[in-house]
């Protein structure tokens, strides 16, 4: 299938990707489909990757020129054996060892493979059902005989439709008829030290279930949420519901240690006349709103301290993808590489109420965040609340601190910012324009997004090692602090 991304004028956007994968939260990667034939070349697509700051990708084969193409790009990839082949590496090890000399350990280190998907939604077609774990285990072997197995890792993407039951989260369960291979397979990612891959599209249980779902819950916007009567957690978005009954599955038959990635994900911006719900409007919110929910480094309700980990569907629209409409317009760009939407990312501060956020905005250009710190914090009020409404600019960002994050690494973040980060920092000294509030996460903010700004708020330059966000509305820390927008 396919996942979508978004664009918050597509640099705030990148600039979040970026910094995803470089935090201590979870990662946005982007999977990298070809099935059309009207798409740049692979140097030029690893070019347009490298611009916006992604080093997360998943391929859907492991082909020569483009695994060639990401040689020395620094972006890791997910390489796939595709289901054609199964067979062949499920009943000859040699097979799996010629496959593997021939399209990993021939590109491997230069290009960084840090995973090998073994077919792709496998259970979708009954006849290879047989074939995945024995290929599983044989490609793994072959990467132990050659000493990759600890920096490569062996999974395979399953489709929801695995579960036999996925509402409400707590009572998911596996088709009776998948347990006896789902069971060896989790067991092999268990020894191995691997994650269960996932492919999860809340579109498409809103477009069946319309007048039973709601959109604002399918799209992570403000709702009442739904509370699972099997355990009573309540769930504010589908996706991590479905992500839990993922979860509750694999707990029922014994694997509740196996972490998870959600391989695919996204949102149609285009589709067929009953395809409800696909839109470029809805893409860019659920997309927009899924960065928020993964910056937050927050889990799923069953698992609060596991961050989300996603590859959204896709980086290109795909115009030979069959299907219905949909399936050709999950992507976040054209095959010229213009993008597809822009989507509005007001983040706000969340910690007061009063300040306004992406998730119930509509399609619009947007911006990013960025906070400062500064090195005369002190004291034990390190969570602030802004006292003032934050007033959101149209293609400008700031970078502000991250408050849930522990003291130690904020004020480190800061030194570094105030010191060889080369930051502003002398509004915030005592006396100055910005020194109130005198709290942590205030000095923090000023000084990230000083630091930010100078860099030209270019991708990863707020990070600080997870502790910083990116906003579009002016930091609200109350008084007459002007946080700068450019220098």
């Amino acid at each position: 299938m396919a996942m979508a991304m978004v664009t918050l004028t597509f640099s705030f956007f990148f600039l979040l990707l970026s910094t995803f994968a470089f935090a201590d939260t979870g990662f946005v990667g982007i999977n990298y489909g070809r099935v059309a034939n009207n798409l740049p070349t692979p140097p030029k697509v690893v070019e347009l990757l490298k611009s916006k700051g992604i080093i997360k990708v998943k391929l859907y084969d492991t082909d020569s020129a483009v695994l060639t193409a990401f040689a020395n790009s620094g972006i890791s990839l997910v390489v796939t054996l595709p289901n054609e082949v199964l067979s062949n590496a499920a009943n000859d090890q040699s097979f799996a060892d010629n496959w593997v000399q021939a399209n990993i350990t021939k590109y491997y280190p230069a290009t960084k493979i840090e995973a090998i998907a073994v077919g792709n939604e496998v259970f979708v077609d009954q006849k290879n059902t047989p074939f995945l774990v024995p290929a599983m285990t044989k490609i793994y072997n072959s990467l132990v005989k050659y000493k990759l197995d600890s920096a490569i890792k062996v999974s395979s993407p399953i489709a929801l439709s695995a579960l036999n039951n996925s509402y409400p989260a707590s009572a998911g369960i596996f088709k009776p008829e998948l347990v006896s291979v789902v069971k060896p397979m989790l067991e092999l990612l268990r020894k191995s030290g691997s994650y269960v891959m996932v492919n999860i599209y809340p579109f498409f249980a809103y477009s069946a279930n319309s007048k039973d779902i709601s959109l604002d819950y399918a799209l992570f916007k403000t709702n009442p949420g739904v509370v699972d009567s099997g355990n009573g957690l309540k769930y504010s978005n589908m996706l991590e519901a479905q992500v839990d009954a993922v979860y509750a599955a694999m707990s029922a038959i014994g694997f509740n240690d196996v972490k998870l990635t959600v391989s695919e994900t996204g949102w149609p911006s285009l589709g067929d006349e009953n395809e409800i719900g696909a839109s470029k409007e809805n893409a860019a919110a659920y997309n927009g709103n899924l960065m928020v929910t993964v910056q937050s480094g927050r889990g799923t309700p069953v698992r609060p301290k596991d961050p989300l980990n996603v590859y959204l569907f896709a980086l290109f629209n795909e115009n030979l993808k069959p299907g219905p409409t949909s399936e050709r317009n999950y992507g976040l760009f054209y095959p010229t590489q213009e993008q597809v939407y822009d989507m509005p990312f007001t983040q706000g501060q969340g910690q007061s109420g009063n300040s306004t956020t992406i998730r119930d905005q509509v399609p619009s250009p947007a911006s990013s965040p960025n906070p400062r710190v500064t090195t005369n914090s002190t004291g034990p009020d390190v969570t602030p609340t802004p006292t003032s409404t934050p007033t959101s600019t149209q293609g400008q960002s700031w970078c502000v601190a991250n408050a849930n994050v522990e003291v130690s690494k904020l004020q480190n973040g800061l030194d570094y910012a105030c010191g060889e980060g080369g930051a502003d920092c002398r509004p915030i000294q005592e006396g100055a324009t910005c020194y109130d509030p005198n709290t942590l996460e205030a000095h923090a903010s000023y000084a990230f997004n000083s630091y930010y700004q100078k860099q030209g708020r270019k991708a990863g330059s707020c990070n600080f090692g997870g502790t910083a966000r990116m906003v579009n509305e002016h930091p609200g820390f109350g008084g007459n602090c002007e946080y700068p927008t450019g220098y």
